[in-house]
């Protein structure tokens, strides 16, 4: 699928895909005051992405030049599953990521779905324009703060945690104890002290407590409180 030059030619088509209405609301007002841009379809979680998505790229449909994800969205599909399986569509559109989060395991779960930028929601409207054209383009478009933490992680690499040790973390985070935790993954309660034991090596501390602290520290994962990034955009 040929991309549009944005700042030439008809608009740049948009798909917002956020589960609070007045996000989606003050985006698409956003887009439209800067001109060049125009939001085509909404949608309030991954599943009714696809589906608005599959109906804008028909034959009749208006099409979309550019798809803006969350990434937590309810009940519902999770941008990074909705990220991935639009990346995979053949002739896709790319996916910007938009968020208020920015640990480690999201931008690293979402870089490694396909998306082609990760943005947060405190972002100045011009920048985000700017990167919402720029991921249209073809390009990577990365908040400076998620550029910097990733050249950051390049220039220090430490030993790497797999996705299943950071789930086991998130889980620790929330106060669940190995029996628990095991339930949780559908694994056995040796398995998860093997994972924690790993843990403990690959972040230079002795402790449960410990580890969740240095995790929460270093961004690796979110609060078991679940508070956003401050910012205008919930």
């Amino acid at each position: 699928m040929s991309r549009p030059d944005p700042g030439h030619g008809p608009p740049l088509r948009i798909l917002l895909v956020d589960d609070h209405p007045v996000v989606r609301r003050g985006l698409r007002a956003m887009f439209e005051d800067h001109g060049g841009m125009r939001v085509v379809g909404e949608a309030a979680d991954g599943t009714q992405a696809m589906q608005t998505l599959a109906a804008l790229v028909a034959p009749e449909g208006a099409g979309v030049d550019i798809v803006l994800m969350d990434l937590q969205m309810g009940p519902g599909m999770d941008g990074v599953t909705a990220t991935g399986r639009i990346a995979a569509q053949q002739g896709a559109p790319p996916v910007l990521v938009l968020t208020t989060y920015d640990t480690d395991a999201d931008i690293l779960a979402a870089v490694e779905a396909g998306a082609s930028g990760y943005m947060l929601k405190d972002a100045p409207p011009e920048e985000l324009c700017h990167a919402v054209r720029a991921a249209a383009r073809g390009e990577t478009a990365l908040a400076p703060h998620v550029a910097a933490r990733l050249l950051g992680r390049m220039r220090t690499p430490g030993p790497a945690l797999s996705p299943r040790e950071v789930e086991i973390l998130g889980l620790l985070a929330r106060g669940l104890a190995n029996r628990a935790i095991a339930r949780e993954l559908f694994i056995s309660e040796a398995t998860v002290k093997t994972h924690l034991v790993h843990v403990y090596d690959k972040l230079g501390v002795d402790s449960r407590t410990a580890a969740v602290s240095a995790a929460l520290e270093r961004g690796i994962i979110r609060s078991a409180s679940g508070e956003d990034r401050p910012g205008f955009w919930r």
